[in-house]
């Protein structure tokens, strides 16, 4: 029997890691320039997309638990970007929405994309097939999990 499937190389869950480390990283400068950590621009979009969220929905769209939004959140609101507070109609449940200066900051932020895909020296199409790709993965995979 080869060993060839214990290569590391050969891994596709280490391509996806070290691509995902190298993108983040590209992110971090342009990032920075507006004053938002990765996880933080990912519940930005979200925001500047729906006008308001739950916990709940935040975690679900993006993949993360409450351990890990909970203090980013905490985070965002101390910044000024976000209002968090309990729904009227279940007090379990919390909304979040972004401030004036959270609404603002998307005008700052409407560079990033385009400066990634420069910095990540992908073509339009190229960005297109694999963010597609990718999507399919995660749908297959999600679907097998809850089988």
């Amino acid at each position: 029997m080869s060993d060839e499937h214990l290569i590391l190389d050969n891994q596709l869950c280490f391509a996806l890691y070290a691509c995902t480390r190298e993108m983040t990283r590209l992110y971090r400068p342009l990032l920075e320039a507006i004053g938002l950590t990765y996880p933080q621009y990912l519940v930005m979009l979200v925001l500047w997309e729906e006008n308001e969220a739950t916990v709940k929905h935040l975690g679900e769209r993006l993949y993360l638990d409450s351990g890990t939004l909970t203090p980013l959140l905490k985070r965002l609101e101390q910044n000024g970007l976000v209002t968090r507070e309990r729904s009227l109609a279940d007090e379990r449940v919390v909304l979040i929405r972004p401030t004036d200066a959270g609404r603002e900051l998307k005008q700052k932020a409407s560079e990033v994309p385009q400066q990634l895909m420069c910095r990540s020296n992908l073509t339009f199409d190229e960005f297109h097939r694999l963010k597609g790709e990718f999507d399919s993965l995660l749908k297959r995979m999600h679907a097998m999990q809850a089988d």
